[in-house]
């Protein structure tokens, strides 16, 4: 008979995700899961095999939660250079402020492990066609009911904006200014005018 667990899963990989954030996939151990998690050792290896697995958990919950966000403010959609503005800020907001200036958890998976790891690189190349694809499926709206001007590729100004907002991200490991953010939020957007 199997055993029933006596943690909570969910709760346990919004944990992990804070560990990993916080300290980088390498510099945490096994002992630093099982201290921040507040699972024995048999359990986290009987829930999730090895620290690797439960990696990739811990990222693929941190994307669920982040595309149910983006498809939030989709659905939710006024006109395409606000969607455009939104989605920016949602992936920002959280960084400015962060004292402890952890960045973007996937970025960070993809500086520190996706080079070195093919899952890793998969998940993180994954998510970044979703966004991707959320600001192209705005701006393609946008250009056919003619509030966005700039005729260029829907594609590639979508790929722009992501660079940008990615930038911001990367940029939020060192400094993350509220000001400087929106500044650049707003000189982004221009670009669809």
């Amino acid at each position: 008979m199997a055993r029933t667990k006596d943690f909570d899963e969910n709760e346990v990989l919004t944990k992990a995700i804070q560990l990993f954030w916080h300290k980088g996939y390498n510099a945490t151990s096994m002992q630093d899961l099982v201290d921040a998690l507040g699972i024995s050792r048999s359990s986290l290896y009987d829930t999730y095999s090895d620290k690797h697995t439960l990696f990739l958990k811990a990222l693929e919950s941190y994307q669920l939660a982040g595309n149910a966000k983006i498809n939030e403010i989709i659905n939710q959609s006024t006109s395409a250079k606000e969607t455009v503005i939104k989605l920016m800020e949602l992936a920002t907001n959280d960084l400015v402020g962060d004292k402890q200036q952890k960045g973007c958890f996937l970025v960070n998976a993809e500086v520190e492990v996706a080079p070195h790891d093919q899952q890793v690189s998969k998940l993180v190349c994954q998510n970044e066609r979703q966004m991707e694809s959320a600001f192209f499926q705005v701006i393609k709206k946008g250009q056919e009911r003619g509030e966005i001007k700039n005729t260029q590729d829907a594609l590639i100004l979508a790929k722009f904006i992501f660079n940008a907002m990615k930038g911001m991200q990367v940029t939020a490991k060192t400094s993350a200014d509220a000001t400087s953010f929106g500044n650049i939020i707003r000189l982004t957007v221009a670009v669809l005018d």
